[in-house]
């Protein structure tokens, strides 16, 4: 994921994160869209619309590179959309964010005027702040850039703070602070990222992640084990040769079928964490009663490796 799309997540989900940028109270009725200006293909990444022809329109811009004409582009994306929509709006402002000063291009000849003019708000992220002093919003921002080696405890301070504050929409916030975790450290999973932010077993079986991931497993090993389940009872009532005994046996296969459903959610969850599992410990978790499975399916989500599955079975037999 590039981090203009991260920022356009930002913007799109808490439009006030523009305002707090700017230290002013979140205006009423704004709306956040990405305007393509057809005629040129030029793309301005934000426009923050007014309620009505008599607020301002805001243009913001998120700038990771080094683009020596940059502000020739900007600027011409701005007028040009002045032009085209002068009757939807009544002032205009312009905001820059950047990781830091080094990737502001160096001349800004012969723009100077308006760069330097209240008309442009250029932001630093870097010189924002600690994350903890900062608004949510803020801060999240901040966590784009920071050392990997700093990330994980920004993260969880910032899932905290998500936790305990009177924040709007906590769940876009926490959906937010592990997108961009994901974003830097790519090789870990979601989960591991939930778990790095502080997540406890019962938070993460609320999470929409793990709904979602349980859900697909627990539909896709249902109808695999009932499948399996009523091919056994039909077979079973064709060896017996009578119509009661057809009946019984595909009782019998659809309640087996949903007890194998259960341990392949259970298997499927495994192969999702741990990669393929070894043949003898798939074998030992066939063989548990429909007990020992659901046991074994919440204690699963605390296991970091497979030795623990093994000492978990030890412990249970």
């Amino acid at each position: 994921m590039r981090r203009d799309s991260l920022f356009y997540q930002l913007f799109a989900q808490l439009p006030q994160t523009l305002f707090d940028l700017l230290g002013i109270d979140t205006p009423q009725g704004y709306r956040f869209d990405s305007v393509e200006l057809k005629q040129t293909a030029f793309r301005i990444d934000g426009v923050f619309v007014p309620p009505d022809p008599s607020g301002t329109v805001y243009f913001c811009e998120v700038q990771f590179q080094r683009d020596t004409t940059f502000y020739e582009r900007f600027f011409a994306e701005i007028f040009l959309y002045l032009r085209l929509y002068r009757h939807t709006f009544s002032d205009w402002q312009a905001v820059v964010i950047y990781p830091h000063r080094q990737v502001e291009q160096v001349s800004f000849e012969p723009y100077e005027v308006l760069v330097n003019s209240h008309r442009l708000r250029r932001v630093y992220l870097n010189e924002l702040g600690s994350p903890e002093a900062l608004p949510l919003s803020l801060a999240l921002m901040q966590l784009t850039v920071l050392p990997e080696a700093e990330m994980p405890t920004a993260a969880r301070l910032l899932a905290e703070r998500t936790r305990t504050e009177a924040v709007p929409r906590p769940e876009v916030i926490m959906e937010l602070i592990t997108t961009i975790v994901l974003y830097k450290f790519t090789e870990l999973s979601r989960e591991e990222v939930l778990r790095m932010l502080g997540f406890t077993t019962e938070e993460l079986k609320r999470t929409r992640f793990y709904r979602d991931v349980y859900a697909e497993a627990r539909e896709e090993g249902l109808q695999e084990g009932r499948a399996q389940g009523l091919e056994e009872g039909r077979q079973e009532g064709r060896e017996e040769g009578r119509q009661e005994g057809l009946q019984q046996g595909l009782q019998q296969g659809l309640q087996q079928g949903l007890q194998q459903g259960e341990t392949l959610v259970v298997l499927r969850l495994l192969r999702r964490r741990f990669g393929e599992l070894p043949a003898g410990l798939e074998e030992r978790i066939r063989q548990l009663s429909p007990p020992q499975i659901e046991a074994l399916a919440e204690a699963l989500l605390d296991f970091t490796a497979l030795e623990e599955v093994f000492a978990w079975l030890e412990r249970s037999s």
